[in-house]
């Protein structure tokens, strides 16, 4: 089973957990002035590389709350969590498919 470190309670079992799709998406400051072209892209058009990417997860049956995480969609490892509106600290590309050369001390992974 795999283990996801939530940054609130530690670390718990991934079926505890929910993904909530691409981090770090801003929204438009004048919403009425896109076009619906440029209003359907920001609704749904994400990224979706092979590699290193960041995430927003909701810790559905524990906490409640909602966090980023920066995760190998190769290996599907977390190389990081953190709080919403913090900086991560690993280095290294996200939503590039590029490969982290940063700390894993985040890392909670274990296969039963």
């Amino acid at each position: 089973m795999l283990l996801i470190a939530c940054p609130y309670c530690g670390n718990r079992p991934e079926t505890e957990f929910r993904c909530g799709g691409q981090a770090h998406i801003a929204r438009p400051l004048e919403p009425a002035a896109l076009s619906d072209a440029q209003w359907a892209e920001y609704l749904f058009v994400r990224d979706n590389p092979r590699g290193v990417h960041a995430e927003r997860w909701n810790h559905v049956h524990g906490c409640g709350r909602w966090f980023n995480a920066r995760r190998d969609t190769v290996s599907d490892r977390f190389l990081e969590t953190y709080k919403m509106g913090e900086t991560p600290k690993t280095t290294g590309s996200t939503s590039t498919g590029s490969t982290s050369t940063g700390s894993t001390s985040t890392q909670a992974e274990a296969r039963a």
